[in-house]
């Protein structure tokens, strides 16, 4: 019968506890490089940030970037998703705590409230990315396309807003679902949160009463 090696039991969790350092290590890498490329593009703009200036405002190679993300543009689509959603899970944001907590709500207002928190935190992560995508899209068609993606996911956000809405008060009278929904969408417009807050000078919790004062009252019926 052959013998076991002495160190063999030892061995295992050493190889198990490697491998767990070698992922954590590539998790930071990759935060490194998702938090260099929101600051780089927010500064300096899309399209005058390169993937060298990234990395190198990352601590690593060009390579490694690309390894991890391959495009500029495909590296600004997950730097939107982490700054909407507030990390890198692959949990859709409606499928959040948040979401939940805000469905609790008794009333229109309190599901307004949840709902407006959580957009306020968004939009102060989000924002400044979104308008140097908005600028980059009149002329890349790669980013185009991810904004158009953005904007359909504002819609599907903002109908389930109204829908959340609904099940609590009727729409004022006039008001058809598809209106109350555009409203919405164009109250969440990150460059209507950038001109209040940055241009206007407003604070974010200013912002987050107006989102729910406006949505009450353009929405909600007075009966």
């Amino acid at each position: 019968m052959s013998r076991v090696p002495a160190n063999s039991l030892t061995q295992r969790p050493r190889r198990g506890y490697v491998s767990a350092a070698r992922a954590e290590r590539a998790r930071e890498t990759r935060k490194r490089v998702i938090d260099a490329a929101t600051r780089l593009f927010i500064e300096q703009g899309y399209a005058s940030t390169t993937i060298r200036a990234i990395a190198g405002e990352a601590g690593v190679s060009v390579p490694t970037v690309e390894l991890l993300f391959g495009t500029k543009a495909q590296l600004l689509h997950v730097v939107l998703d982490v700054a909407i959603a507030g990390d890198d899970e692959p949990v859709p944001v409606l499928s959040r705590a948040w979401a939940m907590e805000a469905q609790s709500a008794s009333d229109a207002v309190g599901f307004l409230s949840a709902v407006a928190e959580v957009l306020r935190e968004a939009q102060v992560r989000s924002a400044g990315v979104m308008l140097a995508a908005y600028e980059a899209a009149t002329s890349d068609a790669d980013i185009h396309l991810l904004i158009t993606d953005r904007e359909f996911q504002r819609e599907h956000t903002a109908r389930w807003i109204v829908d959340g809405v609904l099940e609590r008060v009727s729409l004022r009278d006039g008001l058809d679902r598809r209106t109350a929904v555009d409203t919405v969408w164009m109250l969440m417009d990150p460059v209507v949160f950038n001109r209040l807050t940055r241009q206007r000078g407003w604070s974010t919790e200013r912002y987050a009463t107006w989102f729910v004062d406006s949505v009450a009252q353009l929405l909600v019926s007075d009966r």
